[in-house]
C-alpha cells in the first residue's frame, strides 16, 4: 500500500472527518489520498485560519480536529493557532509536509527544521522517516492530543516517505482511554474543607468545559444551594439564567463578582486553568481553597490550593454530591443582595437607544436574537469583556471566546467550522474592525462552501483594548487608529450579503432577516466605546460603595 494511502487510513481510523489547508507540492501524494477517501477536504484561503477551524472542531467535539500545510512558510503560517489550541486545552492534529529526505535536489530551499520549530509550541512533535510507522505515530499522535490536559500534536510527512510503498500494513485500532478517580482520602479532605465553610463558592474554570461535567456540577449545586461564578473559558457548563449564578469573572480583581469573592471563606475551583487570566487573587491562608481537576494544580504566588482532588471532574463531583447534606449552604444571606447589585450594575444599559450603540446594548440584543444552542464565536478585543460579563449562556461551547492565548483573527475560522458542523444551529462571529480584518479573506470559503452565518464587526476604527489601557495609564492616545474597507462592499465582493446599522434598533430585524435568509451576512456596527473607561472603571466604584 502506498504511504499516503496508509496515513489516510489511519486517519479514517481515528473518525476524522475534516482536514482543514492548503497544500503545497510536497503534500500532493497525500491530497491524491484523501481524493478518494470518506474525510472532506475544505481548503482554506490561509494556513492560520485552517488551524483555527480544526481547533475549534476540537474544542466542540473533543476529538481532534485536523489541519494540513506544506513546509516552509505554510508550517510557519500555522504558529499562531497552534498555540491558541495549545493554550486553550483544544485537541489539534497538524501534519506538515518536508522536502524528500532521503534523496535532496534542491539544497536548503525553503527547508526550515519544522519538527524542532514546532516542540515548544506543543504537546509531541515527530517527523515521519519511513511509511511503516504511520499506523503508531497517527495512533499517537490523536491519543496524546486528546487526553487531558488536550492540546496540539505535530506529525511532518516528507514527500518521498508519502510515495513509498508499505508492505503488510497493520492499522492499530483505537482503544478507550479511561480516566483515574480521586483517592478516597482526597474526597475525605475535601468533603472537610466544604463542611467547614460558611460562605462557599464553586467556580467553574476552563477544564470543567468537558463532556459529561454539566449534569455533575448542575446535581452539586442543586443538593447544597451553593452559588457559583465562572472563568470566560468555564461559560456555559452550568446556565447564567441559574438563581445559583453570580456572574463572569472577566477579570482578576476589582470586577462586580470579586464582591462576592472577597467574602467567601471557601472557592471550590473546578476545572482550574492557569492559562486564563486569574479569576481571583489567594493572598494568605484565610480564604481555602479546594483544586477539583483532571490533573493537580501547578502551584503560583497567587494559586496555592490547600485541598487538591485529581482525577475525573465528573466522578468526584459525584461523589461529594452524594456525601454533602442537602441544602448545605442554602443561607445565602450573605451574598443574595451581591447578586441583585450585579445584576442591575450589569443590565441597567440594556435598553439605552443611543447611537453608536453601547456595547450592553449590543450584547443585549445579540442575546435576545439567538437560540439558546445559537454559537457566538468572539474574536478578541473590548467587545470581548463585554460579552463575557453580560451575555447569558445556557449550554456549554455557545459562546466561544479565548481567554488563553487571546488571540485575533481567530473568530470568523471558528464560526465557520461551527456552521459547517452544524448547519441547523445559528452562528455568529463578532470580530473587531481590527481583528475581523486579519482572516477576512476567509469570507470567500464560507462563500464558497455555502455557509450559513453572520459576521458582526464592531466598528470602532482602532485597537481598542489597546486604546482603553493606553487611557488607563495616563498616556496620549497614540498609534493606534486606522482606517477600515467599506465592510458592506468587502462582503458583496466576495459573495457574501452586507448590512450597515445606522440606527440602535436597527440591529435585531436585521440579524433576525439574515438568518432567516441563509448564507453568509456581514453586518457593519459602529460602537460607543467611550463606556469603557466609564463603566469599567467608575461603575466598579460606585458598585462599592
Amino acid at each position: 500500500m502506498k504511504a499516503s494511502d496508509l496515513f489516510v487510513k489511519a486517519l479514517e481510523n481515528e473518525g476524522v472527518k475534516y482536514i482543514f489547508g492548503i497544500p503545497g507540492e510536497e503534500n500532493l501524494d497525500l491530497l491524491d489520498s484523501l481524493r478518494n477517501s470518506s474525510i472532506k477536504f475544505i481548503l482554506t484561503r490561509h494556513e492560520q485560519a485552517a488551524a483555527f477551524m480544526a481547533a475549534t472542531y476540537g474544542r466542540l467535539t473533543g476529538q481532534a480536529g485536523v489541519c494540513l500545510a506544506t513546509l516552509g512558510p505554510g508550517a510557519t503560517n500555522l504558529v499562531t493557532a497552534i498555540a491558541y489550541a495549545q493554550l486553550g486545552g483544544m485537541p489539534l492534529v497538524v501534519i506538515t509536509g518536508q522536502k524528500p529526505i532521503k534523496d535532496g535536489l534542491q539544497g536548503k530551499f525553503q527547508i526550515l527544521d519544522i519538527v524542532r520549530m514546532m516542540e515548544p509550541l506543543v504537546k509531541d512533535s515527530d517527523q515521519i522517516a519511513y511509511g511503516g510507522q504511520i499506523p503508531s505515530l497517527v495512533r499517537g499522535a490523536f491519543r496524546i492530543a486528546e487526553e487531558e490536559r488536550p492540546g496540539a500534536v505535530h506529525l511532518e510527512l516528507p514527500e518521498d516517505i508519502a510515495r513509498e510503498e508499505v508492505e503488510n500494513p497493520h492499522i492499530f485500532a483505537k482503544q478507550r482511554i479511561h480516566r483515574v478517580f480521586a483517592s478516597d482520602r482526597a474526597i475525605k479532605k475535601a468533603l472537610e474543607a466544604i463542611e467547614l465553610a460558611k460562605r462557599p463558592l464553586l467556580l467553574v474554570g476552563a477544564g470543567a468545559n468537558r463532556k459529561r461535567i454539566r449534569q455533575p456540577l448542575a446535581d452539586f449545586i442543586r443538593k447544597t444551594g451553593i452559588m457559583f461564578f465562572n472563568t470566560q473559558m468555564g461559560k456555559g457548563v452550568l446556565s447564567g439564567d441559574d438563581s445559583q449564578f453570580l456572574g463572569t469573572a472577566a477579570f482578576s480583581s476589582n470586577d462586580y463578582v470579586h464582591e462576592a469573592i472577597k467574602k467567601a471563606d471557601l472557592i471550590i475551583n473546578v476545572g482550574h486553568d492557569i492559562v486564563e487570566k486569574p479569576p481571583f487573587i489567594m493572598q494568605g491562608d484565610e480564604q481555602k481553597v479546594i483544586h477539583i481537576n483532571f490533573h493537580s494544580a501547578q502551584i503560583k504566588d497567587i494559586y496555592y490550593p490547600q485541598v487538591e482532588v485529581v482525577g475525573h471532574i465528573g466522578n468526584s463531583m459525584n461523589r461529594l454530591t452524594k456525601e454533602l447534606d442537602s441544602c448545605y449552604a442554602c443561607n445565602r444571606e450573605w451574598v443574595d443582595p451581591i447578586r441583585e447589585k450585579i445584576r442591575h450594575a450589569i443590565h441597567h444599559l440594556d435598553d439605552d437607544d443611543s447611537f453608536p450603540m453601547l456595547p450592553q446594548r449590543v450584547v443585549r440584543d445579540v442575546r435576545k436574537v439567538m437560540d439558546d444552542d445559537g454559537i457566538v464565536s468572539l474574536d478578541n478585543g473590548m467587545f470581548k469583556l463585554w460579552f463575557a460579563r453580560h451575555y447569558h449562556t445556557h449550554h456549554p461551547n455557545t459562546l466561544l471566546l479565548d481567554n488563553a492565548l487571546a488571540t485575533m483573527g481567530a473568530g470568523l475560522p471558528s464560526a465557520i467550522a461551527c456552521s459547517l458542523m452544524y448547519p441547523d444551529r445559528q452562528v455568529l462571529a463578532v470580530c473587531g474592525d481590527g481583528g475581523f480584518m486579519m482572516n477576512s479573506q476567509e469570507l470567500e470559503t464560507a462563500t464558497r462552501l455555502k455557509l450559513n452565518l453572520i459576521v458582526l464587526i464592531i466598528v470602532d476604527e482602532g485597537y481598542g483594548m489597546i486604546k482603553w489601557k493606553q487611557a488607563a495609564q495616563a498616556l496620549p492616545d497614540f498609534g493606534l487608529d486606522f482606517k477600515n474597507p467599506d465592510f458592506v462592499k468587502y462582503a458583496d465582493s466576495y459573495g457574501a450579503i452586507g448590512h450597515r446599522i445606522e440606527a440602535s434598533d436597527e440591529l435585531i430585524p436585521t440579524m433576525v432577516n439574515a438568518f432567516d435568509e441563509g448564507g453568509v451576512h456581514v453586518i457593519e456596527l459602529p460602537i460607543d466605546y467611550s463606556q469603557n473607561t466609564k463603566t469599567l472603571l467608575d461603575e466598579l466604584k460606585q458598585f462599592e460603595q
